[in-house]
């Protein structure tokens, strides 16, 4: 046992969508230094989680606690500096097409901390050799990327304001499994660097198990397990199980849609 403050504490988490009770009573502790994956079906509730804690949607009920602080609770002016701690690597990459690669990289340096461009560019350039990637990629544009290098770029992004805390939102979707695993090594590097808290969300069971210290599933809105992510495979939880190993029956029933 520890008597830590978790770096992230959630509790009775509710969110509604017109009849749909997305999430239903979340609770959720994620310790400072760790990685915590969360797993779940399709519409399950994790992005909206994520976009709780980051401010994007404004949860019915619950609180959300950073350093033992409700940010709903904060001035203004503290709750958006608490949650410009956090950096994030969007599902699709989200790179501003109309902007150069390092522009990209660069963006919150040049939008928060006023930072001459060629300040920015040579801490650009820095940032994407952290994520393998050579200072000429700076000059190009998005559309010129694979998928591959495009993620990294975004991860190169999401670190450059040395963030407390990270999200991951499927950071290996669309990638083939060979790249899913570089980018989940340079995840694990990165966050290792920075000694930052990290938060994912995953369908990728490889990935979970290469990025996470501790693992949650989320169904039908509630965290129905936490535990190791070494013990995602073998949880003993009949849920978590048929969810891990890809099973078609089981007590997970896939709903109609109407």
């Amino acid at each position: 046992m520890t008597n830590q403050t978790p770096r992230i504490r959630i509790r009775g988490l509710y969110k509604r969508f017109g009849s749909k009770q997305v999430l239903d009573g979340v609770d959720l502790d994620v310790m400072p230094g760790t990685s915590m994956v969360v797993i779940g079906g399709s519409g399950s509730g994790k992005s909206v989680l994520l976009k709780c804690v980051l401010g994007l949607l404004e949860p019915d009920d619950g609180m959300i606690e950073i350093d033992g602080r409700d940010i709903a609770s904060l001035p203004r002016q503290e709750r958006e500096e608490t949650r410009a701690r956090i950096g994030m690597l969007f599902q699709a990459g989200a790179l501003f097409d109309s902007l150069t690669v390092w522009e990209n990289v660069a963006f919150g340096l040049l939008a928060r901390h006023k930072v001459t461009r060629s300040e920015a560019r040579a801490r650009a350039d820095e940032f994407l050799a952290e994520v393998g990637l050579a200072a000429s990629v700076g000059d190009l544009s998005p559309a010129e990327l694979s998928g591959g290098m495009q993620k990294r770029v975004a991860l190169a992004r999401a670190i450059a304001a040395q963030p407390d805390i990270m999200f991951f939102d499927e950071p290996t979707t669309g990638l083939d499994p060979i790249m899913g695993a570089v980018i989940d090594g340079l995840i694990v590097d990165c966050v290792k660097h920075l000694g930052s808290t990290a938060v994912a969300i995953t369908h990728d069971m490889a990935s979970a198990r290469r990025i996470g210290d501790q693992a949650a599933m989320l169904h039908h809105g509630r965290i129905i397990w936490h535990g190791r992510a070494a013990d995602l495979m073998d949880s003993g939880n009949a849920e978590v199980d048929q969810f891990t190993h890809g099973r078609r029956e089981g007590p997970i029933q896939m709903e109609l849609r109407r």
